[in-house]
């Protein structure tokens, strides 16, 4: 019996070290392009702060990796979820956006934050920092609308612009 125990302990502990070999790729930058929503929309110090700790991770190229990112198959498991975050919404990319993407993006983030969705629960148990607060989320819902008010009245101004060269 203490046979099998050790072989199958070391068949494990093997499979393991295999198992390493197979690196997701993880992609970070610290760059600030000119599509990132900071240089596209007003962005305010207090709102940025709070991107940058409970979203940026997973929604943006500003990814921050923890140590267990390295270990399989954790590594496997968050490179997954950078990717789905990214191609969800990715904070760093906004300027290629659509107009019209962008809007319901904003419309998004406040829907999402106010039902419990972002930041996701299994991200919380180990980022415990990134806990949206109902302030947090007041800030940022109030951002959000205000720069959908802005990109109306935008809008708006660009045919009255228009309307009054004809």
């Amino acid at each position: 019996m203490k046979k099998i125990i050790k072989i199958s302990l070391i068949v494990i502990i093997a499979l393991f070290l295999l198992i390493q070999l197979y690196r997701p790729e993880r992609f970070t930058t610290a760059e600030v392009t000119p599509d990132h929503i900071t240089k596209k929309l007003n962005v305010p110090a207090n709102v940025e702060s709070i991107l940058r700790r409970s979203c940026f991770d997973c929604h943006s190229n500003h990814t921050n990796w923890p140590w267990y990112s390295n270990v399989a198959p954790a590594s496997w498991l968050l490179a997954d979820d950078v990717e789905t975050g990214r191609k969800e919404m990715n904070f760093s990319e906004w300027g290629k956006m659509p107009e019209s993407k962008r809007e319901i993006k904003l419309e998004s983030i406040c829907e999402e934050i106010e039902e419990g969705e972002m930041p996701l629960p299994k991200y919380l148990i180990l980022h415990p920092d990134a806990k949206l607060s109902d302030a947090d989320k007041k800030i940022l819902c109030d951002w959000a609308e205000s720069q959908l008010e802005g990109a109306g009245s935008e809008d708006e101004s660009e045919h009255k612009g228009k309307d009054d060269k004809k």
